[in-house]
């Protein structure tokens, strides 16, 4: 799988962003520990979603191009199947919930997506996907089950750590599980005792529950503010990735992730999601005991107005 994610390197270039890797001082004196930053609120689309969706579209034939793909997503993979849609003039359909962040579904409209409604009390995303691929012959991009999509997220963590060698821990934050699947296995070849060490809220703590019972659990609609992490389980293929290459899985609070996305913007001048912030949070929170050299993905940038405009009033 290692040899995915580096193929998929090679087709990202001079397509993808290669993200700056950032450290703040006083964080590290607060912490005890050398924290590093891999910035994917800088990539394409402000969010690491670019990486999976081109390296999958990118490698569909012309003819299916042609007659377009779908996906579900309620913001950041959305962005990135419309901005490569676009790239690669392919027509993109996108199944969103009504209550998706406005700043998400903008962008996905201004990249040229159609753009499919759904009542989450009514149906599932999935379903309604899988209909219009059946009824248009469309091409199913998934949000994060998938081997492409996974082998073009952990080209993330491929790039950290040929900056950052020796890095003693690796937090991710996990919703489907592609970035950290993606991201394991590009650390345990890289760097094969660095402990890898997924990140939830309590609130959407599927994926933590199923790692410690080796069992797939499920959540609906969970009610956190980290939106990007709202799925309601694991996938197929990143479940199984998940229990092979990652050492550890930990929650964190609503009030943890909102201290973290404040303390990006105020101490280090960053714009954060939630999702995104999910690292920071367990470190500042102890659910991770800080020690030696750590790597954080940032996973996403994307957040609507009024909820940074709560995190940083509250």
């Amino acid at each position: 799988m290692f040899e995915q994610v580096q193929a998929a390197k090679e087709r990202l270039k001079g397509y993808a962003n290669v993200t700056p890797i950032m450290t703040s001082r006083t964080l590290n004196r607060l912490v005890g520990a050398e924290v590093y930053f891999k910035c994917e609120n800088f990539q394409r689309i402000g969010a690491f979603k670019f990486r999976g969706a081109f390296n999958a579209i990118s490698q569909l034939s012309e003819a299916q191009r042609s007659c377009g793909v779908v996906t579900h997503s309620s913001g950041n993979h959305a962005q990135a199947v419309a901005l490569v849609g676009q790239m690669l003039k392919a027509q993109t359909v996108i199944v969103m919930p009504g209550n998706a962040p406005a700043t998400k579904r903008s962008a996905t409209e201004e990249y040229g997506a159609t753009i499919v409604e759904y009542n989450s009390e009514k149906t599932t995303r999935e379903e309604v996907a899988k209909a219009l691929q059946i009824k248009h012959g469309y091409t199913m991009i998934p949000p994060f089950d998938h081997l492409d999509v996974i082998a073009g997220q952990g080209t993330a963590a491929l790039e950290m750590f040929e900056e950052i060698a020796n890095l003693d821990v690796l937090l991710v934050p996990c919703g489907g599980g592609g970035l950290l699947s993606g991201s394991a296995i590009s650390a345990k070849e890289m760097s094969p005792h660095c402990r890898i060490i997924g990140i939830e809220p309590e609130l959407a703590d599927d994926a933590t529950r199923s790692f410690q019972t080796r069992k797939l659990h499920r959540v609906k609609n969970p009610p956190t503010i980290a939106d990007g992490t709202r799925t309601a389980s694991l996938g197929e293929i990143t479940f199984p990735l998940v229990l092979e290459y990652v050492d550890d899985m930990k929650t964190v609070s609503e009030e943890a992730i909102i201290e973290a996305v404040r303390f990006l913007f105020y101490r280090m001048k960053l714009v954060v999601e939630p999702s995104g912030a999910l690292g920071l949070a367990a470190l500042l929170s102890r659910a991770v005991i800080p020690e030696g050299r750590i790597g954080i993905i940032l996973s996403g940038g994307n957040i609507d107005s009024a909820t940074m405009i709560t995190i940083l009033s509250s």
